[in-house]
């Protein structure tokens, strides 16, 4: 049996550009995808905070460095500049592998800045 996790995931990026007209996708910085373990033309869903869109694209490499998160295409009605997203990727895993995984997750700070890292989302309490 395989189950669906959560692979990876930018909490609270804040989008940089919105494009109509490209051939779609999402944009994200080099770095934060090598930090996050994500790849080029990945299957990614985004969740914007904002307006509570959600939404499933691909990636493709932004420039490193640059902070760039850009949503292209059609996507580009569903997120504004400056809307606060979340993006996650997931994987399907053995039970084996579900069991020792452990999610990249990667929180946002000003400029998309990487503002820490963790590997484990804390219990919510009541």
């Amino acid at each position: 049996m395989q189950t669906i996790m959560l692979k990876a995931k930018l909490h609270q990026a804040r989008v940089t550009h919105a494009v109509l007209e490209y051939e779609g996708s999402c944009a994200i910085d080099g770095d934060l995808l090598d930090m996050a373990g994500l790849h080029e033309y990945e299957q990614i869903q985004i969740y914007n905070l904002e307006n509570g869109q959600r939404f499933t694209t691909y990636i493709i490499r932004g420039e490193p460095g640059s902070g760039i998160i850009s949503v292209n295409g059609a996507a580009a009605h569903l997120a504004s500049v400056g809307d606060r997203v979340i993006i996650c990727a997931y994987a399907n895993f053995t039970e084996a592998e579900r069991i020792k995984h452990k999610p990249a997750l990667i929180y946002m700070a000003e400029g998309n800045a990487v503002s820490h890292t963790s590997n484990a989302i804390p219990v919510q309490v009541a």
